[in-house]
């Protein structure tokens, strides 16, 4: 492990700076070890560390492993008998299956017990209710295989007598699932468990076997009941504070459910629980007369560590994309490493702009002065708490304020100074005070203290160490800090230049998003040459038909404090065209577009920013068309539909229908987008559909479109009305359609998008129009 003077950057204000004496502090500081990640994706991870390797087990069989908690490597996923760590689980688990009507399983937690076996807990659910089984396999080695052991508990036997004698009734009885078995101080066995339903309960487990000791029933209830959206309880035993820190995860735990990591603690294994503000626990559930997942109920309570949130990189910060945040991060597990005296929290998440994507994340954890873990800002990265001293903290933060509540929104930083003399300014206000060797107290806007820590970490975004601090309030609040790095006004101004971009202006049809913040609350104002055909806030009004494009310049006025400079772009404003058509694209052997005006597509391969693909062509339904081997896609020019009014028309024939199988993807961003499919979801049971993320528009047709056979399938949107046709006949009509093309650089690609499965067959005579067409223009196309 690197030593904190290994982390110190020259001209950086480092953090982790151990007190050598002034004199000689310039030669002890060296260039740092730059991290190097491998990311994974396992859900619901639930660590053990074997030797010097640390494996996750989580939902659906898949597992990883990692030697440092940054590099992780996939070594199972999938429920199917080629997993490696049973021998056949669909069969040696088939009880399970049975009795939760699944063909998965949830989240899992492996644990070795004195025998040296490794005793893995699974458990599989429905889904839609808490009928779920929970049962013991065990293996001589970590990573199997495991052999079956049967069923232990059980949940949604509806009308039945469930596990405590009484008829099953899910507002107060648990769901089987969800397993995080731990040692006490004193040695004792312990499994918390549960997910919504009656809420998160307790057993005591026999040390031999693994399994409940008996006369307990569920065991006893911490928190939770009447379907409150609490889940994924792991218990940690902190040797430093002598505290039980059970974790939960609140809300849903999708891209737009609002998941959130929060902690209570106890003196006992078995509770009570308790959280900042003295609550008990137990009394924690939603309320019986409201609907289900009642979040209102349950939103004030727990230590909330962290929920979406994001470091928003304005334009002209140091370093690339939008910034380092996470959606929906949670149902995680902790580890203490008594070698180091480290804690370590491990967690799934997904990420702004990134759909449902999720990978594993390592934070380490820091305890507060009053002896609550708070969860760093940045993944682990062999940092190492140390001195800090007071005059390396001033300076500009981004600030992120976790807040109480339930929520979807993704909480973005604001911009705030550390004035030396120890005032906050900027968009809060308030003080701070160094504290010790590292721990800070930051009061803010009339708030509580939060109490905190500091500490050097590597920011992904920058990519650079940066200070960092993360406090907590006696409300439960978190909030995180990142320092940014020192720039004079001219240095934040001439970086905004060079990163100022408007995109392909090159044949514009849309309004323009002309940014007028950026980096340091820098402020662009815009101005138009010819404000008839764009104005000076980017709205666009295309000359008529016949008149000829507009050739429009506009200039943008970068200012910071006094500092100011201005950069010119030329717009080129395309005249409106005859009936509407933007782009046609007939693959006569190649991938122009014939109305001249758009560039050719590209040939990419498995993914839209993948290289490679082969495509070829043959006899189409007029001239020639574009054959798609199940390997390749067509990127086309970004920014080709800019508005909420469009058509889509193209003749599709499909060599096998494979779910989820793009033939057209357009989107804004990985949250955002439009894809058609030959076959769709099981939702609308696997029909042709067209499909939108931003909202989850499903619609489906009710139907399939031939394998091999031409069907020519287009769309229209018009301000939210949608239709789809099959062969010029409407099959799907409807409202609130998402708006999802509102920039000039949205992506589109043929075949591929970022995740599913390639299109495979052929597909010609695409054309894209500017208005939504008619019943009957939809029909002329389909002869």
């Amino acid at each position: 492990m690197k030593t904190p003077l290994q982390l110190w950057r020259l001209g950086a204000l480092m953090a982790s700076l151990i007190t050598l004496g002034t004199a000689n502090v310039q030669a002890q500081i060296v260039q740092p070890v730059v991290p190097s990640f491998v990311n994974a994706s396992v859900h619901d991870p639930s660590v053990i560390k074997v030797a010097d390797e640390y494996y996750v087990f989580g939902s659906h069989l898949a597992a990883a492993k990692s030697a440092d908690l940054l590099k992780w490597y996939s070594i199972a996923d999938g429920v199917s008998a080629s997993n490696p760590l049973f021998t056949n689980v669909v069969t040696e688990l088939a009880e399970t299956f049975s009795w939760a009507e699944s063909n998965t399983l949830w989240a899992a937690d492996v644990i070795q017990l004195a025998d040296g076996k490794f005793y893995m807990y699974y458990n599989a659910c429905k889904g839609d209710s808490p009928r779920s089984a929970m049962g013991i396999a065990v293996a001589d080695k970590v990573d199997g295989p495991y052999v079956n052991k049967g069923i232990f508990l059980k949940s949604g036997m509806w009308n039945l007598a469930s596990e405590d004698g009484t008829v099953y009734d899910a507002r107060k009885h648990p769901n089987a699932v969800d397993p995080d078995t731990f040692f006490d101080a004193s040695g004792k066995l312990w499994m918390v468990y549960g997910s919504y339903s009656g809420g998160i309960f307790i057993l005591q487990l026999d040390t031999a076997t693994g399994k409940p000791l008996a006369g307990q029933g569920y065991g006893k209830r911490l928190i939770g009941g009447n379907h409150s959206r609490i889940e994924g309880a792991y218990v940690l035993h902190s040797p430093q504070t002598n505290y039980y820190y059970m974790f939960l995860s609140f809300g849903g735990l999708d891209a737009v459910g609002g998941y959130n990591i929060r902690v209570v603690r106890s003196l006992n294994p078995d509770g009570p629980y308790y959280d900042a503000q003295g609550n008990n626990m137990v009394n924690v559930k939603a309320n019986a007369s409201l609907p289900i997942f009642d979040d209102a109920s349950i939103a004030p309570f727990g230590v909330k560590l962290m929920g979406n949130f994001l470091f928003e990189r304005k334009l002209g910060e140091t370093g690339t994309g939008i910034g380092t945040g996470y959606v929906s991060p949670g149902h995680n597990s902790a580890y203490y490493d008594a070698a180091s005296g480290k804690h370590f929290i491990i967690f799934h998440s997904r990420f702004p702009q990134r759909g449902e994507a999720h990978e594993i994340r390592a934070h380490q954890l820091v305890m507060n002065a009053d002896g609550w873990p708070l969860i760093t800002p940045y993944r682990y990265a062999n940092e190492t708490l140390a001195t800090v001293r007071r005059d390396f903290i001033p300076g500009d933060f981004l600030l992120v304020n976790h807040g109480k509540d339930i929520s979807a929104n993704i909480k973005n930083s604001q911009l705030i100074s550390l004035d030396a003399n120890g005032a906050i300014s900027g968009a809060v206000t308030g003080s701070w005070t160094l504290v010790g060797d590292n721990q800070i107290d930051i009061n803010i806007d009339g708030n509580p203290t939060y109490k905190g820590v500091l500490l050097n970490q590597w920011d992904e975004t920058a990519k650079t160490y940066a200070l960092t601090f993360t406090a907590l309030s006696n409300q439960g609040v978190a909030i995180f800090g990142s320092k940014l790095a020192k720039k004079t006004d001219a240095q934040i101004v001439a970086a905004i230049k060079t990163e100022l971009s408007l995109g392909d202006t090159s044949a514009v049809t849309a309004n323009i998003n002309l940014v007028t913040t950026a980096a340091r609350n820098s402020t662009i104002s815009w101005g138009s040459s010819n404000p008839a055909a764009v104005s000076n806030a980017g709205v666009i009004k295309r000359p008529a038909n016949g008149n000829g494009d507009a050739i429009v310049t506009l200039t943008a006025t970068i200012k910071k404090g006094a500092t100011t400079t201005t950069k010119a772009f030329t717009v080129v404003v395309r005249e409106e065209t005859a009936g509407g058509l933007l782009a046609h694209y007939a693959f006569n052997n190649n991938l122009t577009d014939s109305t001249g005006v758009l560039a050719a597509g590209s040939v990419s391969g498995s993914f839209i920013d993948t290289a490679g693909g082969s495509l070829s062509y043959a006899t189409g339904v007029s001239g020639s068309a574009a054959v798609f081997n199940g390997s390749t896609g067509v990127r086309l020019p970004n920014g080709i539909i800019r508005k909420n009014t469009y058509t889509v028309s193209l003749w599709l024939k499909p060599d096998q229908l494979t779910a989820f199988s793009t033939t057209f993807f357009g989107a804004r961003n990985g949250d955002s987008w439009v894809s058609l499919l030959p076959m769709g979801h099981e939702w609308v049971s696997g029909a042709t559909m067209l499909w939108s993320g931003t909202a989850w528009y499903d619609a489906g047709l009710g139907l399939n479109i031939p394998v091999g056979q031409w069907t020519h399938v287009a769309f229209t949107v018009n301000n939210g009305a949608v239709n789809v046709y099959v062969n010029g006949s409407k099959k799907f009509s409807g409202a609130n359609f998402p708006n999802v093309f509102t920039t000039n650089s949205g992506v589109f690609s043929l075949g591929v998008n970022w995740w599913d499965t390639p299109y495979k067959g052929l597909m010609d005579e695409l054309r894209i129009y500017e208005t939504a067409l008619t019943d009957a223009q939809v029909q002329a196309l389909a002869l």
